[in-house]
C-alpha cells in the first residue's frame, strides 16, 4: 500500500514542482504584423523569474539597423499600474523606423501584463528618494537595450534612448553610459512626483528631485535633448528649465527646448500623433547629431 501511495504521489508532486523548475526565455514571442512589423518579445527584467513584455516595431530587410528605446511613464498608484495597457508610442515608432531605427518599447516590472514586483518606487511624497528610482529605472532600461543589442539584425553600437516622464528620469540617470553605446538619449518631461496627490502644477519634494537631477549630471556622458510641452502641468517648462540646469551644473550636456501646447495635456504629447508631429524637427536635429557610419 505505501508502495501504490509513494506511485500515486510522484506524478503529482512532478506537476507541484515543475513550475519551480521552468527557465525564463527570451526573444519574440508571436509573429510579425502589422504596421511596422509589430511583433511581442520577452526581455530580461530585475526578477529572474519575470520576463518583461515588450513590443519591437522594425524597418524592412535584415537590417542590422540601429536600435531606439522607449521608456514608458510610470504612477506610484498601484491599481493604474496593474491596469496599464502594453505601452507602444506607436507614433513615435513610426517616426523612428521611418529613419532606419528598430524600435524596442519594453513594459517595466510592477507595470501592466509583467507584473511583478514595482522596483522603482520612489517612496512617500516628503521622503521620495528620487535618485534611487532613477537608477532602478536606468538598469530596467539597460537590461532590455543590453539584450536587443545582441540581436543579429540589431548594431551593437550608437543606440538612442527616448524617456517619457518617469522613463526620462530613468534615461537621464542612464547618461552616465559609454557614449558609443548610447549615442543620445532624447527625454519628454523628465521627472518623478508630479501631479501630488493628483494636483496639477504640484510636486513631492522639488528640492529632492532637482538635488538628484544634480547628481545624474555629474555621471552624464551622454548628451541629453530636454523637451517638455508648453501645457504640461505635471513638469511646467519653468520647473523643467530648472531642473535640466540642476543637470548641467552637476556636469551633463542637455539642450533645453519649450514646445508649445498640445491637446489639453502637453505631458502626454509624445502618445499622439500631433505630439510627434509638434516635436518633429526637434527629435530630427538630435538624430542628425548622432550620424555615425555604419561599419
Amino acid at each position: 500500500m505505501r508502495l501504490f501511495n509513494a506511485l500515486v504521489l510522484l506524478p503529482l508532486l512532478s506537476l507541484l514542482t515543475a513550475p519551480l523548475c521552468a527557465q525564463v526565455t527570451f526573444g519574440p514571442s508571436g509573429e510579425e504584423g502589422t504596421p511596422l512589423r509589430r511583433q511581442a518579445w520577452r526581455v530580461p527584467s530585475p526578477d529572474t523569474d519575470i520576463a518583461a513584455r515588450a513590443l519591437l516595431f522594425r524597418p524592412p530587410g535584415a537590417g542590422p539597423f540601429r536600435l531606439a528605446v522607449i521608456a514608458h511613464a510610470t504612477t506610484q498608484n498601484v491599481l493604474r499600474r496593474a491596469q496599464m495597457p502594453q505601452p507602444e508610442y506607436r507614433a513615435l515608432a513610426a517616426f523612428l523606423v521611418a529613419r532606419g531605427f528598430a524600435v524596442l518599447v519594453p513594459e517595466r516590472l510592477g507595470h501592466g501584463a509583467t507584473g511583478g514586483r514595482y522596483v522603482e518606487d520612489q517612496g512617500g511624497c516628503d521622503d521620495a528618494d528620487y535618485a534611487r528610482s532613477g537608477r532602478v529605472t536606468a538598469e530596467e532600461i539597460s537590461r532590455a537595450l543590453d539584450h536587443l543589442r545582441k540581436q543579429d539584425f540589431i548594431r551593437s553600437d550608437a543606440a538612442i534612448v527616448i524617456g517619457h516622464s518617469a522613463g526620462g528620469w530613468g534615461a537621464l540617470a542612464l547618461a552616465k553610459a559609454e557614449a558609443k553605446a548610447i549615442s543620445a538619449i532624447i527625454v519628454f518631461a523628465p521627472g518623478r512626483g508630479g501631479h501630488a496627490n493628483d494636483e496639477p502644477n504640484r510636486i513631492c519634494a522639488p528640492h529632492t528631485l532637482l538635488a538628484a537631477a544634480a547628481e545624474f549630471g555629474k555621471a552624464a556622458r551622454v548628451s541629453v535633448t530636454w523637451l517638455v510641452a508648453a501645457n504640461d502641468s505635471y513638469f511646467p517648462p519653468e520647473f523643467s528649465k530648472s531642473l535640466a540646469d540642476a543637470f548641467r551644473n552637476g556636469g551633463g550636456k542637455a539642450d533645453f527646448r519649450a514646445l508649445p501646447a498640445v491637446g489639453s495635456e502637453g505631458h502626454w504629447m509624445i502618445e499622439t500623433e500631433a505630439g510627434v508631429k509638434a516635436a518633429s524637427s526637434e527629435l530630427d536635429r538630435a538624430l542628425r547629431a548622432t550620424l555615425v557610419k555604419q561599419p
